[in-house]
C-alpha cells in the first residue's frame, strides 16, 4: 500500500516548513496568496488527504469541500470574500474536512467552463461564494453530481440552499441611523442589478426613505461598478451629483472607502461636509484613514451555517434548508456626523 502523503512531504517539495504548509491548507494568515495557491495545488497533485483524529466520533467521514469564487472578488488587497474563505477553511478543519479553493476567471465564467474541481471529481461538495452570471450558475448546477450551497448570493438553482446576510434589514437600519443623525438628504452608492446583495441593501434604504416620507432622488443613487460582472470601477463610476446630499449609504465598505476618496478629491471633508456609511465591516485601510461607520456581517456564523448545511447535504442526499439569513450588528466609527435632531419616521 502506498505511503500516506504528509505535510512534511509537501513542505520538502517546495522547500518550506511544515507549519507553512499547515497554514496554507487551513486558510490561516501568514502565507502569501501565490505560495498558498502553489501549496494547495501540490497537495492536491500528491493526493494529500487529512485523516480523522482519534477524538473524532466513530464513523465520521472526512470530506473534501470545494470553494468557488470569481476572480474579480479577490483582486482587492483586502478581499471580504477572502476573509469568508478563511473562516470556512478554518472551521472545516475542525470538522475533519479539507477545503480547496478554485478562482474563476472572467473568461471561464463567460464561457461557462466547468470548474476543474468538478471536472476532475476532486470534491464531495462545494460552496459558491458571491454572484456569478445566471448562465454560469445554470451550467454549474447542471453538470454537478455533488451537493452545493450558495453563500452571499441568491442567484442559483431553483430550490437550492443559500446562506445570506439579512441585507434588506441591514440597509434599512443603516438608513434609519442616518435619519437619526439629523440627515434628510441621503444618497445611495451601488449599482442596482449588479448583485442581489446590492439590490437588497438598496431596497432597505428605499423602505427607510418611504417610512420617513422622503422621495427617492435618482441623482443621489450613484453607480460604483459595471453591471454585467459587478467589478468596482473607480475611474468611470462614482460620479458625484451636482446637487449633493448630506450623507451617502454605500453598499459595502470597499465602496465607502472609494466614495470617501472621491469626495476628498472633489474638496469635500468626511464627515464635516458629507457623511458616509458602509456595510460589511471590512474596509480597505489603503483607501482612507477615516474610520467607517458600518453594518457588520457575521462571517463566523455564515461559515458555520454554510458548513453545517453542506456537510448534512453530503451525508443525507435529501437534506435542504432553502434560504438561511444571518443577522448582523451596527458598528459606529467616525465617518458619520450628527447635523441636527433626529428626523422622525411617519409610522
Amino acid at each position: 500500500m502506498a505511503k500516506a502523503v504528509t505535510l512534511s512531504d509537501i513542505g520538502k517539495k517546495l522547500n518550506v516548513s511544515t507549519v507553512t504548509v499547515s497554514k496554507a491548507l487551513s486558510g490561516q494568515k501568514g502565507v502569501s496568496d501565490e505560495l498558498r495557491t502553489e501549496i494547495v495545488r501540490l497537495a492536491d497533485e500528491m493526493g494529500y488527504i487529512r485523516k480523522a483524529s482519534g477524538t473524532e466520533e466513530e464513523g465520521r467521514r472526512s470530506y473534501n469541500i470545494g470553494v468557488i469564487v470569481a476572480e474579480r472578488y479577490l483582486k482587492e488587497s483586502q478581499s471580504f470574500y477572502w476573509k469568508i474563505y478563511q473562516e470556512i477553511s478554518q472551521r472545516a478543519m475542525g470538522k475533519n474536512c479539507f477545503t480547496i479553493l478554485e478562482v474563476v476567471t472572467r473568461e471561464a465564467e463567460e464561457g461557462c467552463q466547468k470548474p476543474i474541481l468538478l471536472e476532475e471529481k476532486k470534491v464531495d461538495g462545494f460552496v459558491v461564494i458571491g454572484t456569478f452570471q445566471h448562465k454560469y450558475i445554470d451550467k454549474l448546477t447542471s453538470v454537478s453530481s455533488v451537493p452545493v450551497v450558495f453563500l452571499d448570493t441568491t442567484v442559483g438553482a431553483e430550490g437550492g440552499d443559500f446562506v445570506v446576510s439579512n441585507n434588506l434589514l441591514g440597509g434599512y437600519l443603516m438608513t434609519n441611523y442616518l435619519f437619526g443623525m439629523g440627515h434628510k438628504k441621503i444618497g445611495f452608492v451601488g449599482t442596482r442589478l449588479a448583485t442581489p446583495s446590492i439590490d437588497d441593501r438598496f431596497l432597505g434604504y428605499y423602505k427607510s426613505l418611504m417610512e420617513h416620507g422622503i422621495s427617492l432622488v435618482e441623482e443621489w443613487v450613484v453607480d460604483d461598478r459595471e453591471r454585467e460582472f459587478g467589478t468596482v470601477d473607480y475611474q468611470s463610476k462614482f460620479v458625484l451629483p451636482e446637487n449633493m446630499p448630506t450623507a451617502f449609504f454605500c453598499n459595502c465598505d470597499l465602496t465607502a472607502g472609494y466614495m470617501i476618496r472621491k469626495l476628498e478629491e472633489e474638496g469635500f471633508r468626511v464627515p464635516e461636509d458629507v457623511s458616509v456609511a458602509g456595510y460589511d465591516n471590512y474596509a480597505s485601510e489603503q483607501l482612507t484613514n477615516v474610520g467607517i461607520t458600518t453594518f457588520e456581517i457575521n462571517t463566523k456564523e455564515m461559515a458555520k451555517r454554510v458548513l453545517h448545511i453542506l456537510i448534512n447535504k453530503m451525508s443525507h442526499s435529501r437534506y435542504s434548508t432553502g434560504v438561511f439569513m444571518i443577522s448582523g450588528k451596527f458598528v459606529e466609527r467616525d465617518s458619520v456626523r450628527r447635523i441636527g435632531p433626529e428626523f422622525p419616521a411617519l409610522i
